[in-house]
C-alpha cells in the first residue's frame, strides 16, 4: 500500500498506523491507573504498574510529560532541544488528593487523574484546555496517546506537509521521503517536524513529540471525537505549550527548539535556478541578460551538471573550463552562486572524499558492518555517518576549495536520505549509525534527522572555514531544530495552478512549526508554467521569505524574460518590488531571529479571536496571508476569473497600490494580470528603498517611509552589513519609529538611532497616506519643510528630510476632514 493512501480511509489508516508503522502486530496495552506518586521540585513521578511516568514543569509556559513503560527513563536526549533553552525549572507546588495530582505554573495547570490514568491541561482559570480521551497505550517498541477533539479545534503545524493549512480531518505520517511531483493529497513529504498549535475559540495551545522516530499524527480522520498521535519506537516525550495567544506558544517552542540565525541579505534578494544552468557559457549568458535587461538579481544556482560524473566537490572541466574564473567574474557583477553539494559519495578509489572518508571509517554501516553502499546520481555511493560530530567536522573540510573560489552558498539535496532503486526510496531501516554517545542505532531512529544533521555539518564547516561571514545552506530534507543550520524549500513541486495554490499553506505551516526561512520554486519545477501562471507566481513570490526561480531538465526557459516584453515587464516589476522592500524584509527576518515568529504568517496569527482566519469556509484553503505585521497579501491563485473575496482583518488598512483607504470586513477585486492585491496596516510604517539590481550595490536616493497612520502606529528598522557577524558586537542600526494622528495633524516620530553601524542613506523621505486635503504646514524638527509635495491620487504627503542622525518629529497640519 501506497503511503500516500493513509489521506483516504480511516479504516485502512488505522490499520496502517497501528500495524505497518508501528512494525508491531501486538496488542495495545493501556498504562493502568496510578499506584504511586512521588513529588518533585518542579512537578511529579506517578507509578502505573511496571510504567513511569515523569509530568514537569520546563518553564513557566512549557510541561513535559515523559513515559517509561519498563519503569526506567532512558538518557535524556534531544535531537531537536538545545540544551541552554531549558533553564532552571520552576518549582512548583505538588496537590495531591485521592482522584488526581495537580501542579500549576504561571500559564495554566495540569492534573493527572488516577484512575483511568488521564492528563489533563487547564488554562489560569481552571478552564480545561486539553485532555486525554484514553490512557496511553503500547505495542511492542510503539506507542500511542488519545486526545480529545472538540468540534470547533483547529491544527497547524507539522512543517512540510501538502493540503490545506488545517491538519482537521486529515492523518499524517512523520517521514522524510523524496517525493517528486508530490500533489495535494501526497504525504509523507521531506520535512517532518512533529509539532503542532491549534486554535479554538482565539485560544492557542501547542504540542511538540520529541521522537525522531516514524511517528503519526490523526487530527479527528479516524474517530471524530478524537486526534491522536504516536511513534514506532524512541521514548513517549511530549512537551505542552500554553497560550492563550498562539503567538506565545510559537515563541515558546522555537526558543526550545532554536531560532533561524541572520541570513545573509544577498539571500533575501531574487534567486535564480535550473537542473542545470550549463555549459560555463549559458551560465555566463544568464548573468549578462538579468544585467542587461536590468531584473534585479542576487543569486545563481548551479545543479549536479557541473559536477564530474555527478561527484560531489568535484568540477567537471569539459562543461566549466574556468570555473574559478567565472565564479570571480559573476562575483565582479554582483551574482552570488550557489552549488548543489548532496550528501551521498560517489564509491571510486581515487575520489578524494571517498579515500577520505574510508581511511577514517566516516560512512554509514549496514547490518552486518561492512559499508553501506547505494545507488544515486553518480551511481554506487557510500554516506557520511553525520550522526558523529568528527564525521560532521570532516564533512565540512570538503567545502575548502569552493569557499576559496568565492563560492556563496551551498544547497543540500537528496538528504531525506533518497536511495535509487529502493521501493521505499531510502536506505536500508537496519542500516547502523554510530552516535557520539557510545551508542550505535539503527536507520529508522535516525532517518528523520539525518537531513538535518547533514546540513549541520555543512553549516558548521563553513562558519569554521570562513568565521566571519554568515553561511547559506539550502536544506530539503529537515526535522524540528533543522531551521538553525538551513533555510528550505517546498521541494520537487510542479508548474500547474494548483502548485501556485498549495504553496502558501505549506509555507504557512512551516513557519508555524518553527521554520521561518522557507520558500518554494517559483514557477514549479516539474513542467513548464503557461505565461500567466510563471507571472502569478513571481508576483506573489515577492512575498515569501526564500524567492527562487527553479525547474528541471526537459523544461521551456523559465527566466523572468521569457514569454514576450508584456510579462517581462510585469515580472520586472515585482522583483524590483522586492528590492524595493528589502528594508522591511530585512527588519522582519531579524524579529524573526529573536522571536520565532514567521516573516509570513497567517492572518490568525495576528488576529486570534477573528475566528474568519481559522474557520475555512467556502474553500478548502485560505490564500491570504500576513507578510509581516503589516502588509495584507490576496494573491490570484486559480485560472477562474470570478472576483476574489478577501477578508480585511478588523481595524483601517490601505490599498498599497492607491493608498485607499479600506475597513476590516469583505471585500471583492477582480485584480488584472499585473495586479497583486496588497493591504497595508493602519497604524503601520513601512520602510523601503530606491531599487537596486543586487543587494550589495548602494541604493541611489533616500530611505523611503511609508506612514499609515491608525492605531498601535509603529515601525522599527534594522540595519548592518549584511554578511559578517559584527553586529552582535554592537555594529548595526536600529531605529524605532512611530506616528500620532489627531484632528488635522499627523506626527511621525524617528526615534534616535541605536547601534553605531553607518547607514547607505543621508536624506529620508517620509510619505503619509490617509490625507485628503492639502497640508496647510510640514514642519520637521521645529523647522518648516519646503519641498514636500501633495499627492491627490494617493491621498499622501511627501517630504525629504536630511537624515536625522539624533531623530527627530515630522508634523503635518491639514484642514480637519
Amino acid at each position: 500500500m501506497m503511503i500516500s493512501d493513509q489521506r483516504f480511509c480511516p479504516l485502512l489508516f488505522l490499520l496502517f498506523s497501528f500495524s505497518t508503522v508501528f512494525g508491531s502486530d501486538q496488542p495495545w496495552q493501556s498504562i493502568g491507573p496510578v499506584t504511586q506518586v512521588k513529588k518533585l521540585s518542579n512537578g511529579v513521578e506517578l507509578q502505573a504498574g511496571k510504567a513511569a511516568i515523569r509530568v514537569t514543569a520546563t518553564s513557566n509556559s512549557i510541561i513535559r510529560v515523559r513515559v517509561a513503560p519498563g519503569g526506567v527513563f532512558p538518557a535524556d536526549r534531544s535531537w531537536a532541544i538545545l540544551p541552554e533553552a531549558l533553564p532552571e525549572a520552576p518549582r512548583v507546588n505538588v496537590v495531591d488528593s485521592p482522584r488526581a495530582v495537580e501542579f500549576s505554573i504561571a500559564s495554566g495547570a495540569v492534573r493527572v487523574q488516577k484512575s483511568p490514568l488521564h492528563v489533563h491541561f487547564l488554562d489560569v482559570a481552571g478552564k480545561l484546555l486539553e485532555s486525554d480521551a484514553r490512557p496511553i497505550a503500547f505495542s511492542g517498541a510503539a506507542f500511542r496517546i488519545w486526545k480529545q477533539l472538540p468540534s470547533d479545534e483547529h491544527f497547524y503545524g507539522l512543517g512540510d506537509k501538502a493540503g490545506p493549512i488545517d491538519r482537521r480531518d486529515e492523518a499524517f505520517t512523520m517521514w522524510n521521503t523524496d517525493m517528486y511531483g508530490w500533489q495535494e493529497s501526497t504525504d509523507p513529504l521531506y520535512k517532518d517536524i512533529p509539532f503542532f498549535l491549534t486554535m479554538r475559540k482565539g485560544i492557542s495551545y501547542g504540542v511538540f513529540l520529541d521522537n525522531a522516530y516514524r511517528s503519526s499524527f490523526d487530527f479527528g480522520r479516524s474517530e471524530r471525537d478524537t486526534y491522536s498521535f504516536g511513534a514506532e519506537g524512541g521514548e513517549l516525550n511530549y512537551y505542552f505549550f500554553f497560550g492563550p495567544e498562539p503567538k506565545k506558544v510559537l515563541q515558546s517552542y522555537a526558543a526550545l527548539v532554536g531560532h533561524v540565525p541572520l541570513p545573509p541579505l544577498w539571500t533575501l534578494g531574487f534567486q535564480q535556478s535550473r537542473y542545470s544552468y550549463f555549459p560555463e557559457s549559458r551560465v555566463r549568458e544568464i548573468a549578462n541578460t538579468f544585467r542587461e535587461r536590468k531584473v534585479p538579481l542576487d543569486v545563481i544556482y548551479l545543479d549536479i551538471d557541473y559536477q564530474k560524473d555527478y561527484a560531489p566537490f568535484t568540477i567537471d572541466t569539459e562543461k566549466f573550463p574556468n570555473f574559478q574564473g567565472m565564479i570571480r567574474d559573476l562575483g565582479q557583477q554582483g551574482f552570488k552562486v550557489i552549488l548543489i553539494t548532496d550528501l551521498h559519495i560517489k564509491k571510486q578509489t581515487g575520489y578524494k572524499p571517498y579515500d577520505e572518508g574510508m581511511a577514517q571509517d566516516n560512512f554509514v554501516k549496514a547490518a552486518d558492518n561492512s559499508v553501506f553502499v547505494g545507488k544515486v546520481w553518480p551511481g554506487d555511493s557510500v554516506f557520511p555517518d553525520f550522526t558523529l560530530e568528527r564525521v560532521r567536522r570532516w564533512w565540512g573540510t570538503l567545502y575548502k576549495d569552493f569557499l576559496g573560489m568565492g563560492v556563496g552558498g551551498f544547497w543540500n539535496d537528496m538528504n531525506e536520505p533518497a536511495v535509487f532503486e529502493r521501493a521505499d526510496k531510502t536506505m536500508p531501516l537496519d542500516n547502523r549509525h554510530r552516535t557520539d554517545w557510545g551508542v550505535t542505532l539503527p536507520h529508522t531512529a535516525v532517518h528523520n534527522v539525518f537531513g538535518m544533521e547533514n546540513a549541520r555539518a555543512t553549516y558548521e564547516g563553513l562558519l569554521r572555514l570562513r568565521p566571519n561571514e554568515r553561511p547559506f545552506v539550502l536544506t530539503r530534507a529537515a526535522y524540528a531544530g533543522a531551521q538553525r543550520y538551513a533555510a528550505s524549500w517546498t521541494g520537487d513541486n510542479t508548474s500547474s495552478w494548483n502548485h501556485l495554490r498549495m504553496m502558501t499553506p505549506n509555507l504557512l505551516n512551516l513557519g508555524l512549526s518553527g521554520y521561518p526561512l522557507v520558500g518554494a520554486d517559483i514557477g514549479g519545477f516539474a513542467g513548464s508554467p503557461p505565461p500567466d501562471l510563471l507571472t502569478r507566481w513571481i508576483e506573489v513570490g515577492v512575498f515569501t521569505p526564500i524567492y527562487r526561480d527553479h525547474t528541471t531538465k526537459g523544461t521551456a526557459d523559465q527566466e523572468p524574460w521569457v514569454h514576450g516584453p508584456e510579462h517581462e515587464a510585469i515580472r520586472r516589476r515585482y522583483i524590483e518590488l522586492r528590492y524595493r522592500l528589502l528594508p522591511y524584509i530585512y527588519t522582519g527576518v531579524e524579529q524573526t531571529t529573536r522571536t520565532g515568529i514567521p516573516l509570513m504568517r497567517p492572518v490568525f496569527l495576528e488576529y486570534p479571536q477573528d475566528e474568519r482566519f481559522y474557520t475555512e469556509q467556502d474553500t478548502a484553503f485560505l490564500d491570504e496571508y500576513l507578510f509581516g505585521r503589516d502588509l495584507l497579501i490576496a494573491p490570484r491563485v486559480t485560472e477562474m476569473l470570478d472576483p476574489l473575496q478577501i477578508d480585511i482583518p478588523p481595524g483601517s488598512w490601505y490599498d498599497y497600490w492607491t493608498g485607499e483607504k479600506v475597513q476590516g470586513g469583505s471585500v471583492k477585486l477582480t485584480p488584472a494580470l499585473d495586479s497583486l492585491p496588497v493591504f497595508v496596516r493602519g497604524g503601520a510604517i513601512i520602510p523601503q528603498q530606491p531599487v537596486v539590481q543586487y543587494t550589495a550595490q548602494k541604493p541611489e536616493g533616500p530611505l523611503q517611509l511609508r506612514v499609515y497612520p491608525g492605531e498601535e502606529c509603529e515601525g522599527s528598522l534594522y540595519l548592518d552589513d549584511g554578511i559578517s557577524f559584527a553586529y552582535r558586537k554592537g555594529d548595526y542600526l536600529r531605529i524605532k519609529l512611530s506616528c500620532e494622528q489627531s484632528v488635522g495633524a499627523v506626527k511621525v516620530k524617528i526615534a534616535p538611532p541605536e547601534g553605531r553601524f553607518s547607514p547607505w542613506w543621508n536624506q529620508v523621505e517620509v510619505t503619509v497616506y490617509g490625507i485628503n486635503e492639502r497640508p496647510s504646514q510640514v514642519i520637521a524638527g521645529g523647522n518648516p519643510v519646503s519641498n514636500w509635495k501633495f499627492d491627490t491620487a494617493t491621498h499622501s504627503v511627501a517630504a525629504t528630510i536630511a537624515n536625522p542622525t539624533t531623530g527627530t518629529e515630522i508634523g503635518i497640519s491639514y484642514p480637519a476632514q
